[in-house]
């Protein structure tokens, strides 16, 4: 069991943390998008889809670069 916990996993944990991250980031980023574009004019459906994807896009870059710069401080992984 102990041997999951090792630097060989580190792409495994990788996943694991950039999926764990990735819903509650995209939320969080749909949401300051949803409000900024609500200032100028109203949205419609259309609007909030297009959006969700654009804050799923930018969530997914996000979360996997900060969870791989994390496991490699982590387990000390030279980069």
């Amino acid at each position: 069991m102990a041997d999951i916990f090792s630097a060989e996993y580190q792409y495994l944990w990788t996943a694991i943390l950039a999926f764990a991250l990735f819903l509650p980031v995209r939320r969080l980023i749909w949401v300051l998008m949803i409000r900024r574009a609500e200032r100028t004019a109203e949205t419609d459906e259309a609007e909030r889809q297009r959006l969700l994807r654009r804050a799923g896009v930018t969530a997914t870059l996000l979360c996997f670069v900060f969870a791989f710069l994390y496991t490699a401080t982590l387990f000390k992984v030279p980069m």
